[in-house]
């Protein structure tokens, strides 16, 4: 496609996200042809390279929490305290992001172990693995940033458009925003919960009964692991191990939901309605998760402890490829964007989340007012 065939930029309603570029159904089918050959590449070139890298990854992980456990538990300094909050944190985080939530994904099945396998992973946190394939696997990866059916758009508590009514309470939403990353696992396994429908009156407590049984299971262990076992092992020391324990989860908690608000709520990433993404193709679909993404920029140390959701908009084209192959993916998938004249939303890591405080502010406002503020 040259540049003089690419789409015009149309002006569309708000509740479609002014700005969004449109292609004709012919230019979607030949997308759908671009990204489908670029996956089918990376499938047919997965081997012993990306065995070797997970499994290399669960070694690090492992080291970690044994070392970071040993320092927390025996610790008589400030300094050795920290040492062991530290590696402890880098644990957490490496099982939730570059573990956890790609092996969940079904990235290493092909390799037939059941240690990586998505049936059989369990992750440290206090999400059901089960609970979170459910609404993140299928809810979020299929109607992505659909207002009224991506229920990960916004955790039910955010305003991110004028789509969403808005409300008085919403004007301390930034409040809402900090309590959700310092609690954020126990935002994501209440998820399923629907909270939301407790005020419409359409909640079925029956219809939950499976998840919230598995829930309180799967947190109960949590609980148990991180705050009773572990520091009654210490004895007369189990205060500073439980201490050191909240402040590895704490440490995981604002990393991984800053990670994951990078690549969801800049204000570059776009919503949609329920009636734009009626009947549409996979063509439509790979598009519309390249104009609702945004990746960050960084080395390969931030890609690895983000879990490669630093290419969120890799992740979202390709989420069942292994995320260390979204590197060598990415200028391939600028330069289809490029030729298709779709927007490719990066930037630096502050400037990612700069843009998801402004936004989170922004749509604390009243819609006559937030709609007056540029981007």
């Amino acid at each position: 496609m040259t540049t003089a065939n690419r789409p015009a930029l149309e002006a569309l309603k708000p509740a479609a996200m002014t700005g969004q570029r449109k292609l004709s159904e012919t230019q979607l089918a030949e997308l759908q042809k671009e990204f489908d050959a670029l996956r089918d590449s990376i499938k047919a070139d997965l081997g012993q390279r990306d065995a070797d890298y997970i499994q290399n990854i669960i070694r690090i992980q492992r080291f970690c929490e044994i070392a970071g456990r040993t320092l927390i538990h025996f610790s008589f300094t400030p300094v050795a305290f920290m040492l062991g909050v530290t590696a402890l944190s880098i644990s957490k985080i490496m099982d939730n992001m570059e573990i956890g939530h790609n092996v969940m994904h079904g990235q290493y099945d092909w390799m037939n172990d059941p240690k990586v396998h998505s049936r059989n992973f369990d992750w440290d946190t206090a999400c059901d693995n089960k609970s979170w394939m459910r609404t993140h696997n299928f809810e979020h990866h299929t109607f992505t940033n659909i207002v009224g059916k991506d229920r990960d758009y916004g955790y039910a508590v955010l305003r991110l458009s004028d789509d969403t009514p808005w409300h008085p309470l919403r004007s301390i939403q930034i409040a809402y925003f900090a309590l959700l990353s310092i609690f954020f696992q126990w935002g994501v396994a209440l998820h399923e919960m629907e909270t939301e429908k407790l005020r419409e009156g359409t909640f079925d407590l029956e219809e939950k009964k499976p998840y919230i049984k598995a829930m309180l299971k799967k947190a109960g262990r949590q609980v148990f692991k991180d705050y009773i076992f572990f520091p009654a092992l210490a004895g007369p020391f189990f205060w500073k191990v439980m201490l050191g324990n909240g402040m590895a989860n704490l440490a995981r908690n604002l990393w991984a939901s800053s990670i994951i608000f990078c690549g969801h709520f800049t204000e570059g990433a776009q919503a949609f309605s329920e009636e734009e993404c009626e009947n549409e193709s996979k063509g439509h679909w790979y598009y519309r998760q390249m104009l609702g993404s945004s990746n960050f920029e960084g080395g390969r140390l931030l890609h690895i402890m983000s879990g490669h959701l630093s290419y969120q908009i890799e992740h979202h084209l390709f989420p069942d490829i292994p995320a260390h192959r979204y590197a060598e993916m990415s200028p391939k998938v600028q330069e289809i964007a490029e030729r298709f004249g779709i927007p490719y939303n990066t930037g630096s890591f502050a400037k990612q989340y700069s843009s998801v405080v402004k936004r989170v502010l922004k749509y604390s406002l009243p819609s006559s007012l937030s709609s007056k503020i540029k981007a």
